[in-house]
């Protein structure tokens, strides 16, 4: 493990100011998450928010809790020091100040910490790529049997008429963990071949899963990240999660969601127009990201 450089003077916020920030961040975090916590005490099923849950490692309550990232200090207030205390990865000065032990993260997740950060640097550096049309999820169903799709949704235009959207097509996809969902007479139509190996070298922003996965790579950096952070991660991976629906070819009208008919130019002009506004809005969480990491290691 490389020595970390001269820390920067911590930042110490006053037991008002980060109580108030733990607080407003919990209500956030629980508007956030209200639709997802109710559907489950009911038991139900939604295939678009579900996926936030299910495939990213974060639970409503792990979402909620606030960390204050690194270079930051929690003074005690008059009831004594911050609940961070007697979390994991943080420490008590002789003062009573509360920080992250970076030393300690570090030492754990060092490698964790540098592999995200060259993926994230990596992404940033490319221009985004556009053209695919979501094409991934088209791939995910091509040739399935009804009873075999992942989703409980009814295809929009059937499973012939999905296929053949599928073939009259050239997939160009990039993303490693959209490519292995791909049905095995898919594989062969894509043009490129995304592997764990050389994630870091394909990985562009144009991406829509590589732009909701900045949501991951915050879950990954752990308390390195400011709560607010994540939760901005977040907010961004839920609405580009509706679009990837939207343009998928399942029937999502059910959700009072329109379809984005991706099949169609006009489908086509709007998957392209929303694709570049997330790249440009990811871009922006991922230097945010990089920010975090890039002086500690």
């Amino acid at each position: 493990m490389p020595a970390v450089p001269s820390a920067p003077p911590l930042t110490v916020l006053d037991a008002a100011t980060w109580s108030q920030r733990v607080a407003t961040h919990g209500e956030r975090a629980d508007a956030l998450t209200a639709g997802h916590r109710a559907r489950r005490s009911r038991h139900e099923k939604h295939a678009i928010e579900d996926f936030l849950f299910e495939y990213y490692p974060a639970t409503p309550g792990q979402l909620r809790r606030w960390h204050p990232g690194a270079g930051v200090a929690l003074a005690p207030g008059a009831d004594g020091a911050a609940p961070h205390a007697s979390w994991r990865w943080y420490r008590t000065a002789d003062d009573g100040t509360v920080t992250l032990d970076l030393d300690a993260f570090l030492d754990a997740r060092g490698d964790t910490v540098r592999f995200v950060a060259g993926l994230l640097a990596a992404t940033a550096a490319r221009p985004a790529a556009t053209g695919c049309f979501g094409l991934h999820e088209w791939a995910m169903v091509y040739r399935e049997r009804p009873d075999e799709h992942r989703h409980p949704l009814p295809l929009r235009l059937g499973s012939d008429g999905t296929d053949a959207v599928v073939e009259a097509h050239r997939i160009r996809c990039t993303h490693v963990d959209a490519f292995r969902f791909f049905t095995p007479e898919a594989v062969e139509r894509n043009t490129l071949t995304p592997t764990r190996a050389t994630q870091t070298a394909m990985e562009q922003p144009g991406c829509l899963h590589a732009n909701m996965d900045l949501y991951k790579w915050s879950l990954k950096l752990g308390p390195l990240v400011p709560g607010e952070l994540v939760l901005d991660c977040f907010e961004l991976a839920r609405e580009i999660r509706t679009t990837d629906m939207q343009a998928s070819p399942y029937d999502v009208t059910s959700y009072g969601l329109d379809p984005v008919s991706i099949e169609t130019p006009a489908g086509k002009a709007e998957y392209v127009r929303r694709q570049r506004d997330y790249a440009d809005r990811s871009m922006t969480l991922r230097h945010r990201l990089l920010t975090t990491v890039t002086t500690l290691i």
